[in-house]
């Protein structure tokens, strides 16, 4: 009997010709198709988040969302509308992490996405222009000179408790003043919760008068700004806040002097974790009130690794102590702290935003820039419009 003749499948043609293969062949590639789709839908997910306006506590409709991908950098990956009932859909790709960002009313608000995440809901707010629910929670000057060179950081931590919670955004955000000569360095802002970020502050026409164009949301937001300037050994200050502050710190070397000028109120604090600081605070200060003060002489902060170390040489009571800037700050349980109240924004303010990659004015070199670790932005402009309101 004659062998059965193979069967046959025509599976492809193009211009006119035509090719066979054997049905082994012809299943073997349908096998491996399946396969091949079977494991690229193992890693398509689908993320789904609702935006909801805090402001209103309703949907967040057409608003926009976008997807960011997190890797050696920042990558739009898709972008995407709300619907009427606030919610969002994205297909990933991929099993990395990834941003979330809604855009509200040219403001924008974050929500990580780590590996294996399928939702993620998101809070904004209606935007104005002036609110009367802004206070400065702290407002803190440090200073350290060495040769004919003064070094500077003043920090500002912003309470925005508006009701209802609404995200203060103008062209003058967030206004102050440096002293006169001052060359800015290195600024960062930081919404609570969140990553500080390069955010420069824009000269204003009034001379040594700088704005913040950084959106102020519900909650805390701070700034930082080091700067540096020409130094003769002496400096008269006037800070000519701008807004009432729960506490005006000035933080100097202990081998320099501070003089208050007239009609303050500042009251010096001794600090038992770091001794080689002198601190002087007002408190309860309001807009327009005289907080003018006169620096003199020289001298350098120590850093956190030569607090400890001073620590260990002194019979090991900096034992436990967090080796972070601004970490382990708490007092011995057996001693009294006159500063544990403005501790946290003297230094634990500091040590939050420097921990995160801020910068620093430790012992740099007169001719050196300041060492700055920079950190990947996790806030970045939605669109030109809003190029500075990130």
């Amino acid at each position: 009997m004659a062998p059965i003749p193979p069967v046959y499948f025509i599976i492809a043609g193009h211009r006119g010709l035509c090719w066979r293969s054997h049905w082994r062949t012809v299943l073997t590639g349908i096998a491996a198709t399946t396969i091949l789709f079977t494991c690229t839908s193992a890693f398509a997910q689908t993320l789904t988040g609702t935006v909801t306006n805090g402001t209103t506590k309703k949907p967040a409709s057409d608003d926009d969302v976008v997807l960011i991908k997190l890797g050696q950098g920042m990558e739009e990956a898709a972008r995407t509308k709300t619907d009427p009932n606030g919610n969002f859909t994205f297909k990933l790709d991929d099993s990395g992490p990834h941003l979330v960002r809604a855009i509200h009313q040219g403001v924008t608000y974050h929500k990580m996405a780590p590996p294996g995440t399928t939702s993620a809901d998101l809070e904004v707010f209606d935007v104005s222009k002036k609110l009367a629910g802004i206070s400065v929670t702290a407002d803190v000057m440090r200073f350290q000179a060495q040769g004919n060179e003064l070094q500077g950081i003043r920090l500002f931590a912003v309470d925005n408790h508006s009701d209802p919670p609404r995200t203060q955004m103008n062209d003058q955000n967030f206004e102050f003043y440096l002293p006169d000569g001052a060359e800015v360095d290195q600024s960062m802002a930081m919404t609570a919760g969140g990553q500080p970020i390069n955010s420069a502050p824009v000269p204003q026409r009034e001379k040594n008068r700088y704005a913040f164009v950084f959106p102020l949301r519900p909650g805390e937001t701070q700034f930082q700004v080091a700067f540096h300037m020409p130094y003769s050994g002496q400096l008269s200050v006037d800070p000519k806040a701008l807004y009432g502050a729960q506490h005006f710190v000035v933080m100097l070397p202990k081998s320099m002097q501070f003089s208050a000028g007239a009609g303050t109120t500042f009251q010096s604090m001794k600090d038992p974790r770091q001794s080689d600081a002198l601190v002087q605070v007002a408190s309860n200060t309001r807009v327009g009130q005289a907080l003018a003060f006169t620096i003199s002489g020289a001298g350098l902060l120590a850093d956190e690794s030569e607090q400890a170390n001073a620590g260990q040489a002194a019979g090991g009571q900096a034992a436990g102590r967090d080796s972070r800037p601004g970490g382990g700050l708490g007092p011995p349980i057996d001693a009294p702290d006159p500063l544990e109240k403005y501790r946290w924004y003297i230094l634990g303010g500091f040590g939050l935003v420097l921990a995160a990659g801020a910068v620093y004015i430790a012992k740099r070199p007169r001719t050196a820039s300041l060492d700055v670790v920079h950190s990947e932005p996790i806030e970045i402009p939605a669109k030109k419009a809003a190029a500075s309101r990130s």
